[in-house]
């Protein structure tokens, strides 16, 4: 099957918006779809742009925007009291998974997503990552071997290869989706996703 590829941030509203569609998109084209977490303020670092909520003008802003978008998209959302969170614990997980339990990782990506923007959940807690892996899979090990996991060199690496790959792909942003070698930026682009998808 050809392959979408999505580049998100765990702690992006509209990534999450994104990986609540894509997938049942990709499907009605025949295609797989290819889940790349990132550390956003480190792709954007990496490419000198600035922290996409760095202004209060925009962040005020933005901030509506994400309930707005949720409401004319029929998903669950609320912005959860730790946004915007830190989420390397999560995407070092996620490739993990990826390695070790491929089956499992989507899920899992799915299952944070859905704990922070629907339940409000920290999902920067090493703790709750590692609660969430594991009712997902035992591939990593237990609760305590899993907290020890995501804390190696090997975890750590993982994450810093696939924020250079982002960075190669020239993504600047969450959700980021490429389709033929062709990006597409935010989730208003949906529409535009599903005219690619039927021409190709």
């Amino acid at each position: 099957m050809k392959v979408i590829d999505f580049y998100f941030d765990f702690s992006s509203p509209y990534g999450y918006f994104m990986s609540e569609k894509i997938g049942a998109t990709a499907k009605r084209y025949g295609r797989t779809v290819h889940w790349h977490p990132v550390l956003l303020f480190a792709v954007l670092r990496s490419v000198g742009l600035p922290p996409p909520f760095e202004h209060p003008i925009k962040l005020e802003y933005i901030t509506k925007d994400f309930a707005r978008s949720a409401k004319q998209s029929g998903i669950e959302y609320a912005l959860p009291p730790t946004f915007p969170a830190s989420t390397q614990n999560a995407a070092r997980a996620f490739y993990l998974l990826n390695e070790k339990a491929p089956q499992s990782a989507i899920a899992f990506a799915q299952s944070v997503l859905r704990k922070f923007f629907c339940d409000g959940l920290d999902i920067s807690s090493l703790e709750l990552i590692s609660q969430i892996v594991c009712s997902q899979t035992d591939a990593l090990g237990d609760l305590v071997g899993v907290s020890d996991l995501l804390k190696t060199q090997a975890a750590k690496s993982l994450l810093q290869n696939a924020i250079a790959q982002a960075v190669d792909k020239k993504v600047f942003g969450s959700p980021f989706v490429i389709i033929d070698g062709e990006p597409f930026f935010g989730f208003d682009r949906l529409m535009h996703i599903e005219q690619k998808l039927a021409s190709s």
